[in-house]
């Protein structure tokens, strides 16, 4: 099975996940460009619509064929890329919290979008003070110290802060757009998490979702929000343990 995280996140936030889904499946995690501990050069793009190529080559290169794939965030728009577009077969995909559905994009991203570098040459302190109130947003019961840190690490040194604003600044809704209504065309078994509480992404998307693909099944999870892997990382865990035992 592949492990997709999304945006600012890393593979970290499913580390603790792929050790306990490893008893039963070979795990694969990965860093899109640009994100965690992968290259964060300035002429690499970030964009959604090279990150689904690059997973296209990537589930190539390391010859899976047919993986189970579950997909956080940004990782679900890039993982209905590589599958309606570049004909990536899976065995099937979990959506939690995922970007997919229009509208998305906040204010802030478009701010960014129109004043990348201002941001990017902030002094580091103000930086970090707006990341870590940012990112902490996305949780609904709040993150600890050791959590904050592990989201928040990869964006914090010299090289990670203009990293931070380029990817948001290349968010863009039309790669969403380009497959929205290519959804009805998914024929695969398709489970859909998500955080109630989630402000990020507000639940009404996951039902919308649910009724655009053919047999999806919805799990919605109380209590938690856009971070539900810290929120209610129990819950989560054992609705993609059944699901995947139900699917495998």
């Amino acid at each position: 099975m592949v492990l997709c995280h999304g945006t600012p996140w890393s593979s970290q936030l499913w580390v603790p996940f792929a050790e306990a889904l490893a008893r039963d499946f070979t795990v694969y995690l990965w860093d899109m460009p640009g994100y965690g501990q992968s290259s964060k050069h300035p002429d690499h793009a970030v964009d959604l619509g090279t990150q689904a190529e690059l997973f296209t080559d990537l589930l190539r290169h390391w010859e899976l064929p047919a993986p189970h794939v579950i997909a956080h965030d940004y990782g679900g728009a890039v993982s209905l890329r590589a599958h309606l577009l570049h004909g990536v077969p899976f065995a099937s995909l979990a959506l939690v919290d995922v970007v997919a559905l229009r509208p998305w994009g906040s204010d802030f991203f478009r701010l960014v979008a129109e004043n990348t570098d201002a941001f990017a040459g902030q002094p580091p302190a103000v930086h970090r003070g707006a990341l870590e109130a940012y990112v902490v947003g996305a949780s609904h019961r709040g993150l600890t110290a050791e959590q904050r840190h592990t989201v928040t690490a990869p964006w914090l040194t010299p090289e990670g802060q203009p990293a931070f604003y380029r990817q948001i600044a290349a968010a863009d809704q039309r790669f969403t757009d380009e497959i929205q209504d290519r959804y009805p065309e998914l024929d695969l078994p398709v489970k859909i998490i998500w955080g109630r509480e989630d402000t990020w992404i507000p639940v009404d998307r996951a039902e919308r979702l649910t009724a655009a693909i053919p047999g999806a099944d919805l799990e919605i999870i109380d209590g938690a929000g856009h971070l539900v892997h810290y929120d209610a990382p129990v819950h989560l865990a054992i609705a993609l343990q059944r699901w995947l035992t139900h699917v495998r």
